[in-house]
This record gives structure tokens, sequence and C-alpha cells, in this order.
């Protein structure tokens, strides 16, 4: 599978489709509630939220391996860190779109200064600055499929 490329204006071309009363093909998120999603998965790469690990060290090495390959993520996933219902923390989309555009840019920032510096992932142990980006592109496409903003945006080029 062809996931979405590392780059941001190509992300926000693409979240330029979002509506913010966009519905989701699968899950409850809102469309907010994805990018705000999103934004803490960038938070999390940066080490500025954390949670505990959800699975054995052992099986997070396994589970890491699942980030280099081309597999995405399955639909619906029960993902223990992720509370339904989560409060939003920004008055609309366009400004958790704006946050996400601060994260993306504060994680390339971050990763120049601490290139060798991991954080952890509750379900894949310590990343690296190569594997969060294989992370993020996964996770990043997961949702967009989710809210079918791929396929409109394969339609519009």
């Amino acid at each position: 599978m062809n996931f979405i490329p590392w780059d941001l204006s190509y992300i926000l071309k693409t979240l330029e489709l979002l509506q913010p009363e966009g519905r989701p093909i699968w899950g409850n998120f809102s469309a907010q509630q994805m990018v705000e999603h999103l934004c803490d998965g960038l938070k999390m790469s940066m080490g500025k939220i954390s949670f505990p690990m959800e699975v054995p060290e052992e099986k997070s090495q396994r589970m890491k391996s699942f980030l280099f390959n081309d597999q995405p993520f399955a639909h619906n996933i029960p993902v223990g860190f992720v509370r339904q219902n989560e409060p939003l923390t920004q008055a609309e989309l366009a400004l958790a779109i704006d946050e996400f555009i601060h994260e993306f840019l504060a994680f390339e920032e971050y990763f120049e200064i601490y290139p060798h510096t991991q954080h952890s992932h509750p379900y894949f142990g310590l990343l690296n600055h190569e594997a969060w980006i294989l992370l993020h592109r996964k996770h990043i496409t997961h949702h967009f499929e989710q809210f079918g903003l791929l396929n409109v945006q394969k339609s519009n080029n």
C-alpha cells in the first residue's frame, strides 16, 4: 500500500477536503476529533505526552516490524490509550488544523535538534525519528481513509 507522503503541503492539501460536519466511513471520530488525535500522535513522538506500555516488551518488538511493511492499520482497532469522547481542545476544525501544522513543524525541528532521541509508543515501544515518520504516515493515511479524503484527493489530481 502507498502511504501518504511525509510532506506538509500534500497533507494540508488533503486536509482542505475535510469538512467540519464530515462523517467517518468507520469509527466514531468527528472530523475535528480525528485531527486532534493526529496532533496527539505528533506530540507523543516528541515526548510531549506519554502513555504506559499496553503490550509486553517482547510483543512490542514484534509489532514494530509492522511499521516497516506495507500493511495498513485495520479499521476499528481498539486502542486503550485513545479515549472515546475526549473533550475537544480547539474551538473549531480550522484551529485544530493549525495545531496540526504547528506540531508537524515542531516534530521536524525537534528531530533536527535531537536526531538520535527515541520516545515510546504504547504498542511499538521506543521509536526513533525514522520509525516515527513511518508510523505517522500509516496513521495519517488510516485516518484520511476513514474520512474518504484520499479517494477525493486522487480524483482531484
